[in-house]
C-alpha cells in the first residue's frame, strides 16, 4: 500500500451506529461498519477516530473492530462542564467499551472547553491519563478561527486537529500549520471535503452559499479540464500537504471508503492548488449552513 493511503485515517461518526434500525432495503449499520473497518485494516490506515460515536455505539464498534488493532485510535474527551472526574469516567468507559486497554489520543473537542471555568481542572486530569498510560497523546480539535497557533502555543497538545481542504486553505496559506508543526505539534488535517461542498450539483448547493456557486463551479471545471475529478482532486491536495501527518475522512458506506483508498493510491493530480481556494466565510464554516 502507497505511502499516502497510509497517511489518511477514518473517521467512525458517520457509521451510522447510533441508528440501529437500517431500512429493509439497506444493509445493516453493524453489516457496513463492519466492511469499512476491514477495508481501512488491508488499506493499513493509520487512524480510527471514534469521536461522536458513544455509548451502545461503542460497545457494538468494538465488537467489529478487527483485532489486533493496528491504528491509532482517538476518542472524544467529555465536555469540562462537566468535571474532571466524570471527562476520566467517560474516558475509561469508552476504552472498556470498545475493548482497548489504552487509545492512542484523546482528543478535546473544542479549545472553548479549556477557556472555561473548568478548563484547566480538565487538563490536568488529561495530562494525568496520559501520565498513566490510559492515553499516548492529548489532542485538540480546533477550527480556522480558534487561532490554532495561539492553542497550541498556551496548551502545548501532542496533536492539533484542524480543518484544511481544497476549498478552505487558510491555515495554510497564513502558515498557521506549519508552525504548528514547527512546535512539534502533530498536525491531522479534518474537512478535506468541506462536507461534501465539492461533491453538491449546483442546485443541491445550499442557498446560503449561493455567493460562492461561481467560484465552485470555476473550481470544478479546473479540475475536469486538468482530468481528474473532486474525490481525487480533495485528496491529492490534503495528502500531499508536508504539514500533516495525517488525514481524516468520513464516509458512510464501504464503497465510499474503497472508492477513497483507490483514489489516494492513484498519482495526485497536476492542479494549481492556490487557484482553487476560495474565501467565501460562510461556504468556509458548515456551522453556519441552512439546509
Amino acid at each position: 500500500m502507497s505511502l499516502t493511503v497510509s497517511k489518511l485515517g477514518l473517521a467512525a461518526a458517520q457509521f451510522g451506529l447510533d441508528g440501529m434500525n437500517a431500512s429493509p432495503r439497506s444493509r445493516s449499520p453493524e453489516i457496513e461498519a463492519r466492511d469499512i473497518l476491514n477495508i481501512a485494516a488491508r488499506a493499513r490506515l493509520s487512524v480510527l477516530d471514534v469521536s461522536g460515536v458513544y455509548g451502545r455505539s461503542e460497545s457494538v464498534l468494538g465488537d467489529l473492530i478487527p483485532r489486533p488493532v493496528s491504528c491509532r485510535v482517538t476518542l472524544a474527551a467529555a465536555r469540562a462542564d462537566r468535571g474532571p472526574d466524570f471527562v476520566e469516567a467517560e474516558a475509561r468507559a469508552s476504552l472498556r467499551r470498545l475493548g482497548l486497554e489504552r487509545a492512542d489520543t484523546i482528543v478535546v473537542q473544542s479549545p472553548s472547553e479549556l477557556f472555561g471555568a473548568h478548563g484547566p481542572a480538565m487538563w490536568d486530569r488529561l495530562h494525568r491519563l496520559r501520565e498513566q498510560g490510559l492515553f499516548r497523546n492529548i489532542g485538540i480539535s480546533a477550527h480556522a478561527t480558534d487561532d490554532p497557533v495561539g492553542v497550541a502555543r498556551r496548551f502545548k497538545p501532542d496533536i492539533i486537529q484542524a480543518p484544511a481542504s481544497l476549498l478552505d486553505q487558510r491555515l495554510l496559506a497564513d502558515g498557521s500549520l506549519q508552525r504548528i508543526a514547527g512546535m512539534g505539534v502533530e498536525v491531522q488535517l479534518r474537512s478535506i471535503f468541506l462536507n461534501g461542498l465539492l461533491f453538491l450539483p449546483p442546485d443541491r448547493v445550499p442557498a446560503q452559499l449561493k455567493g460562492a456557486s461561481g467560484r465552485l463551479s470555476r473550481v470544478r471545471r479546473m479540475i475536469a479540464e486538468g482530468r481528474s475529478d473532486p474525490l481525487q482532486a480533495a485528496l491529492g491536495f490534503a495528502l500531499s500537504r508536508p504539514e500533516a501527518s495525517a488525514v481524516i475522512v468520513g464516509v458512510t458506506s464501504a464503497a465510499e471508503l474503497s472508492a477513497v483508498v483507490a483514489a489516494a493510491s492513484s498519482p495526485p493530480p497536476d492542479l494549481d492548488w492556490d487557484e482553487m481556494a476560495i474565501d467565501d466565510p460562510v461556504a468556509l464554516d458548515p456551522r453556519r449552513w441552512v439546509a
